[in-house]
């Protein structure tokens, strides 16, 4: 049993932050129930739903949240569940009476989960918004890219699921530990902008101490330092080092065969071009895979920097099993590994909204009759 077997949870559908979420909550065990909107606008996105990895483990319920059952059935399945998902703009389940004082009162301990970009609250708050929006407000985009070059997108990772989807699970969890107290539920207001900025403590920290550089491209992190960057090779792929301590940068010097006292002191800023053309110079000279069977595995702090392709026949992902095929599409194992209740998959993508519609609403108490008025009525599908 996974450690959250027994919970309920009622996500409505959406994009981004919420899905994975709700995906994260069904590989620990709970029951997600998605529900889908009839007459959903279209996104102008056309993809196969198998491949929608963040809809496994759930189940699909389409229901019309326009008509009056349909909003009734909505509100009875909130009232039987112990968490509520959602990702819509500020206002938007108010407006459905499927807000959080309304469904606090039918249920007191319902935990009411809510992931936006902004917030819900502040000048910013009704205005739309995308991931690369969010971190670019928060200060983390700008510090990302190389020296009198632009900004360079993180992916969707450090907003949406970073700051958002890990946010919104941790406050979820935590709100269901503490109700085991109090008996109580209560809001999780998970704001990306909020969730990247406690990713970005550490640097937050240095740069109140003024150890942080203000120009993108000349901090450490950032790639600067010729002993923590990304180096080409001679077959025209790529490497990481990160040898950021002494000790790491002493083995990667012996591992090259270079002396250390023939090089500059390593923390002299001025020195950094001649030690990156020197490094780069050195990295040229081998394929990635020689650079592998040099460096892999030592404290060089090493990393060959690799495709989706070519991650999932690594031997250290294959050992562990990081990736796992279901119904055919390989996809991420659960994570993070528990050792007495462990996490699985259930089962693959949700394949068409509505799908479950009937099982789901017989379990969740509605009779026969009952579904099948829902049905009459245009209000379930």
């Amino acid at each position: 049993m996974g450690s959250l077997e027994g919970i309920r949870v009622v996500e409505m559908a959406g994009l981004g932050p919420a899905p994975l979420c709700g995906m994260l909550l069904a590989d620990m065990g709970a029951e997600v129930i998605r529900v889908d909107r009839l007459g959903e606008a279209d996104l102008g996105i056309k993809r196969n739903p198998k491949y929608d990895v963040p809809s496994r483990g759930k189940r699909s319920v389409a229901i019309d949240l326009k008509q009056a059952p349909g909003l009734k059935a909505v509100q009875r399945l909130i009232k039987q569940a112990d968490v509520v998902l959602e990702g819509f703009r500020p206002g938007v389940m108010e407006r459905l009476g499927l807000g959080p004082d309304d469904c606090l009162a039918a249920n007191p301990g319902l935990i009411f989960g809510r992931i936006t970009g902004w917030g819900q609250n502040g000048p910013l708050a009704q205005a739309a918004g995308h991931d690369l929006n969010y971190i670019a407000l928060t200060g983390a985009l700008e510090a990302m890219g190389e020296a009198n070059g632009p900004p360079i997108a993180p992916l969707n990772l450090v907003g949406d699921f970073g700051g958002g989807s890990m946010f919104l699970a941790l406050g979820i969890t935590s709100a269901l530990v503490e109700r085991s107290r109090s008996g109580r539920g209560q809001v999780v207001d998970a704001a990306i902008i909020d969730g990247v900025s406690n990713l970005m403590a550490g640097i937050h920290g240095q740069h109140a101490g003024g150890y942080w550089q203000a120009h993108r491209g000349e901090h450490i992190l950032g790639g600067a330092a010729p002993w923590n960057t990304v180096y080409q090779t001679s077959d025209d792929k790529y490497i990481t080092l990160c040898a950021i301590e002494v000790r790491f940068y002493a083995t990667l010097l012996a591992k090259l065969g270079l002396d250390p006292a023939s090089l500059p002191d390593r923390m002299d800023r001025q020195h950094w071009p001649a030690l990156r053309k020197l490094f780069q110079g050195i990295f040229s000279t081998r394929t990635r895979q020689e650079w592998c069977a040099l460096l892999e595995g030592t404290d060089a702090c090493f990393a060959p920097v690799l495709s989706l392709v070519e991650m999932a026949t690594h031997p250290h992902i294959a050992e562990r099993q990081v990736l796992q095929t279901v119904d055919g599409v390989l996809q991420p194992a659960p994570a993070p590994r528990m050792s007495r209740t462990p996490s699985r998959i259930r089962s693959g993508a949700i394949l068409k909204a509505g799908e479950h519609s009937d099982a789901v609403l017989s379990d969740w108490g509605f009779s026969p009759e009952e579904v099948a008025g829902l049905r009459s009525a245009g209000a379930v599908a």
